[in-house]
């Protein structure tokens, strides 16, 4: 089993107990709106998220490292398929070789109607700046690739999820010689709402239609005639 490359608490990353802080607060909101049986914490960051307003009762954390209720690969968790009601993971994916991968799997063991809510580090921030530094470069989480948030809803859409929030959160550079003054970051919280550091995602994952349409046979005319698309009927569970 390999050792966890991410972050091991948010005290490793200068300014990340107000970061915990902002996604505590926007969480606030989901958490009496999510229901189940089983809430997965993906990452030794997402289990010292506060989940306690969450309606879901039992509630574990799976990582490679010790201290997990559970220790496992996030590529290849050790759950089964469809047995998890929502599942919540923090600076995750920045430092996964195949992102996409680890997305797949979670999607896995999510049953249909489930939450996933992601957070990442923003590219389109001043967190960015760590990665043009050569003293940041090799350290977490600039060692790490930052995604943009247009493309991890691209990887959420491709997978059957509906986006039910999309936030912008903590208007920080994580740098401690880069630490703007908080008057700064009010302007642009209020200016440029789009470059927050940290982006917050919170997914559902659609229900699966239950039996396709049977195709309809065509009949041969002469000509050109636009091709025929076959659909799928299917019902979308409303929140």
């Amino acid at each position: 089993m390999s050792p966890d490359p991410h972050g091991s608490n948010w005290d490793a990353l200068p300014g990340g107990q107000q970061l915990r802080n902002d996604l505590q607060q926007s969480l606030a909101y989901w958490w009496p709106r999510i229901f189940g049986y089983h809430l997965l914490q993906l990452g030794p960051l997402s289990a010292e998220v506060d989940s306690s307003q969450c309606a879901v009762k039992h509630q574990f954390s799976v990582y490679p490292a010790h201290g997990a209720t559970l220790q496992g690969e996030y590529w290849q968790l050790p759950l089964k398929s469809a047995s998890i009601d929502a599942v919540a993971m923090h600076l995750l994916l920045e430092s996964e070789q195949d992102p996409y991968r680890i997305l797949r799997e979670v999607d896995r063991v999510l049953v249909s109607g489930g939450y996933l809510i992601i957070s990442g580090i923003n590219p389109f921030s001043s967190a960015y700046l760590g990665k043009l530094l050569p003293k940041y470069q090799q350290r977490w989480p600039w060692n790490g690739c930052f995604f943009m948030p247009a493309r991890v809803r691209d990887w959420l859409g491709l997978l059957g999820y509906q986006l039910v929030d999309d936030q912008r959160l903590c208007y920080h550079a994580f740098m401690p010689d880069w630490d703007f003054p908080l008057l700064m970051r009010q302007w642009q919280h209020r200016w440029l709402p789009g470059t927050g550091a940290v982006y917050l995602l919170v997914a559902r994952k659609l229900e699966a239609p239950l039996t396709p349409v049977a195709n309809r046979q065509r009949k041969r005319v002469r000509g050109w005639q636009p091709a025929a698309t076959a659909g799928y009927s299917g019902r979308m569970k409303r929140e």
